[in-house]
């Protein structure tokens, strides 16, 4: 992917990691699309002089509309970031969390596979293209406390590389940005200010090193999640351990929020 002269449509751009992508590739002298649900966060993204168009990533008939207006409104438009995300705790035992499990998957998995459908066509016509999922290093080590956020992104890794092989030999390039722990407000004001979490500014600008040195890269893995991807890449027994240590830590450290 060039990281220049592009017109960009980032989903969930009004804040986190969206905002920040965003506000990076504006500097770089790209024209950049925000598409978010908050009236708010599209107010922010006013006062930072991108474009902004409404949506609700887990609603159809929205994904439609945005997807059409986009099209219309930007006849440009060669990169899609799917960065709007759902994260939120989930104590099976104890609570009926159908509601969460609905709206995650349908945020998190479903809109990013209905806007590629609606909007690939006219992708598929530009000199040059390109698709970026934002999945998580939990689509490789789940997060039990947060079942269908760990799952939501495992489907979606899956789907990337799915639509990854489909589109080999078109104009279209299709990337996975797979984030570590963040500090952004995805969960609330506890992981925004987690000295555990990676800084956010760090976490962009070794993303954009990476576009930078890596043009043709399909997955963009900053060094802090490493350990996640690649978990699993020195057998069974020891990604077990590795996943029972991760879950046993962040529950004993979130106990009083579960």
């Amino acid at each position: 992917m060039k990281t220049t002269d592009n017109t960009i449509l980032v989903t969930g751009g009004g804040s986190g990691i969206g905002l920040a992508l965003a506000e990076e590739f504006s500097r770089l002298g790209n024209k950049v699309i925000v598409a978010a649900r908050s009236a708010r966060r599209l107010e922010a993204a006013a006062h930072h002089g991108f474009e902004r168009l409404s949506v609700d990533m887990s609603d159809a008939h929205s994904i439609e509309k945005l997807a059409r207006a986009a099209a219309e409104k930007f006849p440009a438009l060669n990169v899609v970031i799917h960065n709007a995300g759902v994260m939120k705790n989930e104590n099976l035992r104890t609570t009926n969390t159908a509601a969460i499990a609905l709206e995650t998957v349908a945020t998190n998995l479903t809109g990013p596979m209905l806007l590629t459908n609606a909007l690939l066509p006219h992708l598929l016509k530009q000199p040059q293209a390109t698709i970026m999922t934002v999945s998580s290093g939990l689509a490789f080590v789940p997060l039990a406390m947060t079942p269908s956020y760990s799952a939501s992104k495992a489907a979606i890794h899956s789907y990337t590389q799915s639509l990854r092989y489909q589109l080999r030999g078109t104009r279209v390039a299709v990337i996975e940005l797979v984030p570590p722990y963040v500090q952004t407000g995805l969960m609330g004001s506890r992981q925004a200010n987690d000295p555990a979490a990676m800084p956010l500014r760090e976490f962009i600008a070794e993303v954009m090193a990476i576009l930078d040195s890596q043009p043709d890269v399909a997955e963009i893995l900053v060094q802090r999640v490493h350990a996640l991807r690649f978990a699993a890449s020195e057998g069974p027994a020891k990604y077990e351990t590795f996943w029972r240590e991760l879950n046993d830590r962040i529950s004993a450290a979130r106990a009083q929020e579960f």
